[in-house]
């Protein structure tokens, strides 16, 4: 392997990666925008991230093609596959809310545009809400720099696992009512260590504004991007759709 590999998920801090470089041990790294992170990897580097890539202008029952593609295969892990609204709603309020209640009443209005744009109307789930400024970043990333698209690939963690482990969903969830569960997170960490990442690597402590379960995710992307770079992973759908801004729409595993 001569290639730099990344598997990225966002974080408290902002994105937790981690990151294998031909001749070094796999690290861990935390960074405030996903432009840095891409910036200090080397121009051919392959990177997988746990964020949804390509938006559409009216969803449809089920969200986009990546998401009811991949829900058959997660049985009970269905859940953690979240529909993704328009453009228009993920745009339609800026980040940075002083107060809860601003917060609320944001959500209240993407959720509006979010309904006008969707068949059937459909409102924003508040964990979709909370990521959407991390997904302006790449989007807005990905539109600017049209050489970026070939090298970030969006995957999502539930569905890498389940093809880690042979194509067969986790049994044990990794959060239950919010919080982590040490099972499910054991039940990870396991398979990822007879996929080849060191577990002294996967034991270690996580890095300040990322919680384990960050980067228990980051780590299955990493092993994401490295069946993309070795030619092995497949999107879902297949082949990918393009939104109207020419991003493919596609989780790719």
């Amino acid at each position: 392997m001569s290639t730099v590999l990344a598997g990225v998920d966002g974080c408290k801090a902002g994105w937790v990666a981690a990151v294998r470089r031909p001749g070094s041990q796999d690290e861990i790294v935390v960074v405030d925008r996903f432009s840095s992170l891409v910036d200090a990897l080397p121009d051919d580097a392959v990177i997988a991230v746990d964020m949804p890539i390509g938006l559409p202008d009216v969803t449809r029952k089920g969200g986009r093609g990546p998401e009811m593609a991949v829900r058959p295969l997660l049985g009970q892990r269905q859940s953690s596959v979240f529909s993704i609204p328009s453009r228009a709603a993920v745009y339609a309020e800026p980040a940075g809310f002083t107060t809860l209640d601003a917060w609320y009443e944001a959500h209240r209005r993407s959720s509006a545009i979010a309904r006008a744009t969707s068949d059937p109307p459909r409102s924003i789930s508040i964990q979709a809400f909370g990521i959407f400024s991390k997904i302006r970043e790449i989007d807005g990333l990905l539109r600017d720099r049209p050489d970026l698209r070939g090298r970030i690939h969006e995957s999502h963690p539930e569905v890498a696992f389940w093809r880690l482990n042979g194509m067969q969903a986790m049994s044990l969830p990794k959060k239950v009512k919010g919080r982590v569960s040490a099972p499910g997170m054991e039940e990870r960490r396991a398979l990822l260590a007879q996929c080849g990442l060191e577990r002294t690597f996967l034991d270690r402590p996580s890095p300040r504004g990322a919680g384990d379960d960050d980067v228990l995710d980051a780590c299955a992307m990493l092993l994401i991007a490295a069946r993309i770079e070795r030619g092995e992973a497949r999107p879902y759908p297949d082949p990918p759709l393009v939104d109207s801004c020419g991003l493919p729409i596609a989780i790719w595993v």
